[in-house]
């Protein structure tokens, strides 16, 4: 019996329960006391574990999605880092979707198997605005977003359809398909971003426009090397031919001037819409100034490759950046895009 009581004893001590002496039990208790004791130790350490477990799911699917963006949009994990704790959380849980959805392509082999990866994710999509979302740690983390800043669907329907749209390894026709995929994508991120800070905003609707086809043609820029060796190329196929210049001089890693041309107007498109994006930030919202953060990213990159001469693969432009916390910091002092 003293042995029984000993080792139940052991297990609830770390609940905060009271502690029994076994010598007590022995001498002052009857039998009926102790198990009397020993289920309301049992009680209060079920009521204590599973307070704990709630607090650690909670805790866990948030830090879950925040290592997530760390570790495959680290730029993105730095700037809401900076966000207003109001919206931090929703912010990564955003940002964490975009990153499960991004990543399809690029680690799939057959293009049928993308599809279906994004129907997942489509029909994820509809169980959590039906009120039943998935037990997943994106999921859960997107639930609570929707639930708590009223995330509107069709931004998150758009950036799904735009990207299994583009699971091929077909380059963008033209500028103008080039500029719409980013739209699609990169600026719908930010209008759900705006949505979760609470901004309504026409003129902060059009600035995240306008920054997200940025970031998106500055990514793609970025991505060029990485993709080239594996035989794809992205680029705009009118531009190609503007400067006669074909998909195996990229994946070639030719640096002569008609590639460095192509790489220059890509570039100059990129440069335009920041530009049009600040032509009226004195219109836009204080509380959407976080979500523009990424421009900080988009500035430096344009500024190095017009340095190198616009050799997209210089070894400089795939170096991390020690200095964007900084960057971003004083970007937030400043209270500016």
């Amino acid at each position: 019996m003293a042995s029984s009581v000993r080792s139940a004893l052991a297990n609830f001590s770390n609940t905060h329960c009271v502690t029994l002496s076994v010598r007590a039990c022995d001498t002052n208790c009857s039998r009926k006391n102790v198990h009397r004791k020993l289920r309301e130790c049992l009680l209060r350490g079920q009521q204590c574990r599973s307070v704990h477990s709630s607090k650690q799911t909670v805790q866990s699917t948030s830090a879950y999605c925040a290592e997530l963006v760390r570790k495959y949009d680290y730029e993105n994990f730095l700037a809401t880092l900076l966000y207003p704790k109001t919206y931090r959380s929703a912010a990564f849980a955003i940002r964490s979707l975009n990153v499960e959805i991004a990543q399809v392509r690029d680690v799939i082999t057959d293009k049928n198997i993308g599809v279906m990866r994004m129907q997942f994710w489509k029909e994820a999509i509809d169980s959590i605005y039906q009120g039943t979302p998935r037990q997943t740690p994106v999921c859960i983390e997107m639930a609570k977003a929707v639930e708590d800043h009223k995330l509107s669907k069709q931004w998150i329907t758009r950036l799904i359809e735009s990207r299994t749209e583009n699971l091929s390894d077909a380059p963008f026709r033209n500028k103008e398909h080039m500029e719409a995929y980013c739209e699609n994508t990169v600026s719908s991120v930010l209008y759900l971003l705006l949505q979760a800070a609470g901004v309504k905003s026409i003129h902060a609707d059009h600035a995240a426009s306008h920054i997200g086809k940025a970031h998106g043609i500055v990514t793609l820029l970025r991505a060029t090397p990485f993709n080239a060796n594996r035989e794809r190329v992205y680029l705009p196929t009118d531009v190609l031919l503007q400067h006669c210049v074909s998909q195996q001089s990229f994946v070639r890693g030719l640096k002569d001037q008609p590639v460095r041309d192509v790489v220059f107007d890509i570039a100059s498109i990129a440069n335009r819409h920041l530009e049009t994006a600040r032509s009226f930030k004195t219109d836009v919202p204080r509380e959407a100034l976080p979500v523009f953060y990424n421009t900080v990213m988009c500035d430096r990159y344009l500024k190095m490759i017009q340095a190198v001469d616009f050799d997209v693969f210089h070894p400089s432009l795939q170096q991390r950046n020690h200095l964007l916390p900084l960057h971003l910091w004083m970007r937030k002092l400043k209270r500016t895009y």
